[in-house]
């Protein structure tokens, strides 16, 4: 699955480095293309601004001679004008005062507009000089503001170039993440299985062991767990625990049974460092309540004495073959010193007899120095140190593994914090690169505007210039009118122009046709000259220059640096697949050759399968062979047991034989016997009609009457001892019933005459023969009906009365004798009493009350009562109240309970 997911990522890889490739490699054709196009069009550039800087000079020349003759030929102009206008004033004004009224009116007028050209021309050229100054400004700033963008871009790809360095390493400490994640689940799930297997080792040797003895062992390391977190002394105590006697030494794997049998369960006695360690385990054991089965040896009370052992080849004393700490030596000696491992049986036997040790062969049979011989079939499938061995290896196996996890983890946490790191870097410096980005862009923006704002200065220049120009040509125009208006200003008002002035105009015409003529030549070589430089300068301006800013942005925007980092990046990732995809090359074919290894031992298996299936087919077989000749053999038994019955019907049939007969006939061949039987069959014949089992019959008969005559003896000796058992418990029952009748009507009578001494009062036993009785009578219980009370409350001569004659009053106090009569016979624990008083008059409620106190001694009474006589002997009070709808017990005084029971005779 993961050697596919690789492969997959692979291709991808392949895909995005040829796309990268190809895309780098078209880069850099474009980078080279736009540089030679760059190259070639700034050599144009340079050419076509040589030109441009050579007719420039030219242009401004004829522009300047253009504008003088222009200019001097305005002013020519304006004179003449001016001369044309002093010759019409002749005819226009009357007189030199209106003429100079009109010329002051008209100096006015020039001089405001004077002022304003002046004005108008301050403002133009203050204007010129701060868009030559703003220019100047663009231009440094625009310098500036390159020199930005370039660092910017180089501070662009420096960031990015850091990004890169770290998007690599980051996809390397994550391709070491994923493998240490891959190593941490493969330790897991391997941790995993070894502490299977631990538990299942652990349950092994539980089930040989004894459930007691490992729970004692896994209840001493929870007690050491405890002392080692509470430290100090305690944990000092831990340190003096050694283990198990069966984790403290090896031996040879052929050693094993006789180690084993040997040792027994002693294999898991704890070796301390003293006594008072064990006793301190122990104590907390007991303290915790912990289960288990626990034999300590402690190093200081053990005694072993030095034995000489036999020198001989064929027995090699035990302790020799193990393997141990010196530590541990009086513990090993103490157990395994005097045992030898023999031969064989006769060797163990001979040396048992003569060196008084113990011995044990290879195959665990013992002879004791005392002379007893143990041996038997030893399971060594089932050895407990193997097991241990097992255990052991398993636990050094979890050791390692969990302590390479725990180092992994912390790998894994170191490498997880380091690409967060990593991650928390890029981050920043992605937004460091944003904001490169958008400062760069920015910039470009800023010097495009700033480009912009210049090149719209540069066209408003010359229009500016040109406005600036005929403004002093107008200014100087005005000044020229206005000079000639004050030279005629207080002159003589003439009709024509003097000679001077004549002359002068004439002097101006002249001038005018020549300078009319140089300004027509002039105009016309400018104009020639302005189109080849408007030409230039905007092939330059439209064309050259913003194609060079396109290939300059074109060659910014190319980014082969990026892609060769990304290009770089995908190459290491893909070298890196192919290196994982070698490893898992390498562990598919060492699981694949593991897999083969299982699938040949998988084959073998089902090879000795498919035998013990045709050795158990063949078994079925024979047993169903068997089971058919079994079958046969049970249908002849049954034939044979059928022709048996027969015979013996057919003995029985002939009745009983004279014990001769057998004497008689046993030594006659076969032909005469069966001669004999034919007579005798035939003279059987004459006696068909007779009863042949008549005698049989009889003395089976007599047998059974002899038997059914002694059982009935039998039974009516038992009839007569259950009889007269039946009478004695009868008459016992009597006399028992008499007795308690005698008794309780005594005290009856006692009790009446305490409880009304002017009365008189007996109990009567009622019986069949009569309604009343006083006497006693022998007899039975049966003849008893029941028991009567006959009372007399006035006398012992007054007329006696039955229960059904009596008062209220009268019925309880009899009740009440009655009881305490019982009560006298056989006496009970305690009386509970619910108003016996209520119908009783006061002498009755103070007898009732003093035998109350009177036999309160053997017995205890609880009573409720209205009435204060039964309170003068009471011992405790108790008071019942209802309140809120519930009733209230309190404890209460002798003098609340007298106002009580008073306060509810008043009120009652």
């Amino acid at each position: 699955m993961e050697q596919q997911q690789l492969l997959k990522e692979k291709t991808k890889l392949e895909f995005t480095i040829k796309d990268l490739a190809d895309e780098v490699q078209g880069d850099n054709k474009s980078k080279e293309r736009a540089e030679k196009e760059l190259q070639k069009l700034r050599a144009t550039i340079a050419q076509k601004e040589a030109e441009l800087e050579a007719i420039r000079p030219k242009y401004e020349e004829n522009k300047a001679r253009e504008e003088e003759a222009q200019h001097e030929l305005s002013l020519k102009d304006q004179k003449r004008k001016e001369l044309y206008a002093k010759q019409g004033r002749g005819s226009q004004f009357t007189s030199k005062e209106q003429r100079d009224q009109w010329i002051q009116k008209e100096l006015r007028s020039l001089n405001k507009a004077v002022k304003s050209k002046q004005d108008q021309i301050q403002r133009l050229e203050d204007e010129i000089v701060r868009d030559s100054e703003r220019r100047t400004q663009l231009v440094s700033k625009v310098e500036e503001l390159s020199t930005d963008t370039e660092n910017y871009r180089q501070s662009i790809d420096e960031h990015n170039k850091v990004f890169y360095e770290m998007k690599k390493r980051k996809d390397q400490l994550q391709s070491e993440r994923n493998e240490h994640w891959r190593k941490e689940n493969n330790l897991q799930q391997n941790v995993s299985s070894l502490k299977e297997e631990l538990s299942r080792a652990d349950q092994s040797l539980r089930s040989m062991a004894g459930k007691p003895i490992l729970n004692g062992r896994d209840s001493v390391q929870k007690v050491l767990d405890t002392f080692r977190e509470r430290g100090g002394h305690l944990g000092e105590i831990a340190e003096q625990y050694y283990g198990l006697l069966i984790e403290n030494f090896e031996c040879e794997r052929s050693i094993y049974t006789a180690v084993e049998v040997t040792a027994g369960n002693k294999l898991f006695h704890h070796i301390v460092e003293s006594d008072k360690i064990g006793t301190q385990i122990l104590k907390e054991m007991n303290k915790q309540k912990l289960p288990g089965e626990v034999t300590f040896m402690p190093l200081n009370r053990l005694t072993v004495k030095d034995i000489d052992y036999p020198q001989t080849n064929d027995a090699i004393p035990m302790v020799s073959k193990l393997t141990y700490s010196d530590r541990y030596h009086k513990a090993l000696k103490y157990i395994f010193g005097r045992t030898l491992i023999c031969r064989n049986l006769e060797v163990a036997t001979h040396l048992a007899r003569s060196t008084r040790l113990d011995c044990v062969t290879l195959d665990g049979d013992q002879v004791s120095s005392k002379g007893s011989l143990t041996g038997g079939y030893f399971n060594t499938s089932r050895s407990r140190l193997e097991i241990q061995k097992t255990r052991s290896e398993l636990r050094d196996q979890i050791t390692s593994a969990e302590t390479e996890l725990r180092t992994l983890q912390e790998t894994l946490r170191n490498t997880e914090q380091e690409i967060n790191k990593i991650v928390s870097e890029m981050q920043k410096t992605e937004i460091k690169n944003s904001k490169a980005k958008n400062l760069f862009e920015k910039v470009k923006t800023d010097i495009r505007l700033m480009k912009e704002e210049q090149s719209g200065l540069e066209r408003t220049k010359q229009p500016k210039e040109r406005s600036l120009t005929q403004l002093k040509a107008s200014l100087e125009a005005m000044m020229a009118t206005k000079e000639g208006l004050e030279s005629e200003l207080h002159q003589d008002l003439m009709a024509t122009l003097s000679v001077q002035d004549q002359h002068e105009v004439d002097q101006l015409n002249d001038d005018i046709r020549r300078l009319t003529q140089d300004n027509k030549e002039a105009f016309t070589r400018r104009m020639k000259l302005e189109a080849d430089k408007n030409k230039l300068e905007n092939l330059l301006t439209n064309n050259l220059h913003r194609r060079k800013d396109e290939l300059m942005q074109a060659l910014q925007e190319i980014s082969v640096e990026d892609r060769k980092r990304q290009l770089e990046h995908s190459q290491s990732e893909i070298q890196r697949v192919d290196s994982r995809i070698e490893e898992v090359a390498v562990q598919y074919k060492e699981v694949e050759k593991k897999v083969t290894e299982l699938q040949k031992k998988e084959k073998s298996l089902k090879v000795e399968l498919e035998k013990v299936k045709s050795r158990e087919k063949e078994v079925m077989e024979r047993m169903e062979e068997d089971a058919k000749d079994l079958e046969k053999m049970a249908s002849k038994q049954t034939l044979l047991h059928q022709k048996i019955e027969d015979c013996s019907k057919k003995i029985r049939d002939l009745g009983s034989l004279p014990s001769e007969a057998f004497d008689k006939y046993q030594n006659l061949p076969t032909k005469q016997l069966f001669k004999k039987l034919e007579n005798a069959n035939m003279e059987l014949k004459k006696y068909s009609h007779v009863n042949k089992k008549a005698l049989d019959q009889f003395i089976s008969f007599s047998e059974q009457k002899e038997k059914l005559v002694m059982r009935k003896e039998e039974l009516d000796r038992g009839y007569d001892k259950i009889k007269e058992l039946m009478n004695v418990l009868e008459h016992r029952k009597y006399e028992a019933i008499q007795f308690t009748f005698k008794q309780v009507s005594k005290y009856f009578s006692e009790v009446f005459k305490k409880l009304a001494p002017q009365g008189h009062a007996q109990l009567v036993m009622k019986s069949d023969n009569e309604d009343e009785s006083e006497q006693e009578e022998q007899g039975t219980v049966d003849n008893f009906t029941g028991v009567g009370i006959r009372v007399s409350f006035t006398g012992r001569n007054a007329e006696m009365r039955e229960m059904n004659q009596l008062s209220g009053g009268q019925k309880s106090l009899v009740a009440l004798a009655l009881i305490f009569a019982i009560q006298k016979c056989d006496p009970a624990p305690f009386y509970l009493f619910d108003e016996i008083d209520q119908a009783l008059d006061a002498q009755h409620r103070k007898a009732v009350a003093d035998m109350i106190h009177e036999l309160s001694k053997d017995a205890q009474f609880i009573t409720t009562t209205f009435r204060p006589e039964l309170l003068e002997h009471a011992n405790k009070f108790y008071g019942v109240k209802f309140r809120n709808k519930v009733s209230h017990v309190e404890c209460v005084s002798r003098e609340e309970a007298y106002d009580f029971v008073e306060d509810d005779q008043t009120h009652g």
